[in-house]
């Protein structure tokens, strides 16, 4: 074996260096850190109330982990560390581990070219760590789905708050629609989660409830239902000024939810969310302004209960769209046959659960037979109770600014096209809602 001269290495300041054969053991080197680095650096020091983890691969609980335990002990006493937290190893698809000459390696850098280094960041913590780590392009295409409907709910979220002062516009939890107090609780109970998952280190469990989160009660539900309001109602309206508040509050809550994990994703946002804030949302910490609304047991049953039968509702809209009876669900009207004790708790809102279900009409069956064509919500009948919905095409005109088909459209002869609720948001003081 040829060996290297010091010149070779170390260049003209060779001369300057004594070469020693006195070696310790490598994990005996390592294992001393504790002392030999953070102890004897006053800026790495251990102050009262921190707290030490280690952080290394699998293989390290019989080296480093081990060694550092010992020596530890040895000198004072006590573990270096007060949380030890260990990762698996990056494999393949097919559970291989990755080398040049299996042609399986995906560069991290390509990723961050092609995808981004977010993607690249929300891989990593959508993983489970605990094991082996799966990575290759099909994986990488799931992950970077799963960003942009993120990303694009806090788009949508942005969108929609141009214009919003929160120093002027923000109303109290409390003088919010119904429908927006439900989707503040719903980010409320997200964050809970959030941030006990962050806690204990489970970032897969914070990706999961982040992206459930955007494709289910904000995608599928919230955002959707609240679209009328936004687009339809007065700029300063009480219904279009909840909505905003909501979201802004929600906004707030998310950006700082995704900013250790996104961070480049969560930066960009913190730039354009609307009042003053600091420089970062990294010297942040998690939001104080979501608060336990809605969550009553009397409460949950009843969005338990109009869930369920929106559920049912949309699958019927669905078949009628499979068979190109209708386009969109407002061609639609929807009636609900509900036994008394539903009927009784749905009432008060019946004028606004049309656009809770996004139909241009709902209504409640006064005598509560249903048709043979209803379709039955089983969810409530295991409880005892009875509901059946029926929807079927409308025969009114539409309107052409908000979209229904209603029977008032060209009620006023100044307003040919569209429908008397938008004259009123039109020319009027604007439409009073409450709920929805």
């Amino acid at each position: 074996m040829v060996r290297a001269r010091p010149a070779e290495l170390l260049g003209d300041e060779a001369d300057r260096y004594q070469k020693v054969t006195d070696i310790l053991d490598v994990w005996f080197d390592s294992g001393v850190t504790h002392f030999c680095v953070l102890d004897q650096r006053p800026n790495l020091a251990r102050k009262p109330g921190d707290k030490v983890m280690y952080l290394e691969g699998s293989d390290q609980h019989r080296g480093w982990f081990q060694s550092s335990l010992l020596t530890s002990t040895a000198m004072r006493g006590r573990a270096p560390y007060d949380e030890v937290l260990t990762h698996g190893f990056t494999v393949d698809a097919q559970g291989r581990k990755m080398s040049k000459s299996l042609g399986n390696v995906i560069a991290p850098q390509k990723v961050v070219d092609t995808l981004g280094a977010d993607v690249l960041r929300l891989w990593v913590a959508s993983t489970d760590y605990r094991n082996e780590i799966a990575v290759s392009d099909e994986i990488l295409r799931r992950v970077s789905d799963a960003y942009r409907r993120i990303r694009n709910t806090t788009r949508f979220l942005l969108g929609n708050l141009d214009g919003f002062d929160p120093a002027k516009h923000l109303l109290p939890v409390d003088k919010c629609l119904l429908l927006d107090q439900w989707a503040e609780q719903q980010a409320y109970e997200v964050q809970q989660a959030v941030v006990a998952a962050y806690a204990r280190h489970d970032f897969p469990e914070i990706v999961q409830r982040v992206q459930n989160f955007c494709t289910n009660e904000m995608g599928a539900l919230y955002l959707d239902i609240t679209k009328d309001r936004l687009y339809t109602m007065p700029t300063d309206s009480h219904g279009r000024r909840s909505a905003q508040s909501a979201m802004y509050r929600i906004l707030e809550a998310m950006v700082r939810w995704l900013a250790p994990i996104a961070s480049f994703t969560a930066e960009e946002i913190w730039r354009y969310v609307p009042g003053k804030h600091s420089e970062s949302v990294m010297f942040e910490t998690w939001y104080k302004g979501l608060a336990a609304t809605q969550a009553s047991p009397q409460q949950r049953r009843f969005w338990a209960d109009l869930l369920a039968i929106r559920e049912v509702a949309s699958k019927q809209l669905e078949v009628m769209r499979a068979n190109r009876e209708i386009g969109a669900s407002l061609e639609a009207e929807a009636t609900l046959y509900l036994d008394a004790k539903l009927r009784h708790e749905f009432e008060t809102y019946a004028d606004e659960l049309r656009f809770f279900f996004i139909t241009s009409a709902l209504s409640l069956d006064d005598d509560g037979h249903a048709p043979s064509d209803a379709a039955l919500v089983d969810p409530l009948k295991e409880d005892g109770r009875l509901a059946w919905v029926s929807v079927r095409k409308s025969d009114n005109a539409k309107c052409i600014r908000c979209w229904h088909y209603r029977p008032d459209v060209g009620v006023d002869p100044a307003h040919p096209e569209i429908c008397g609720r938008c004259v009123i948001n039109v020319e009027g003081p604007g439409e009073d809602r409450r709920w929805f």
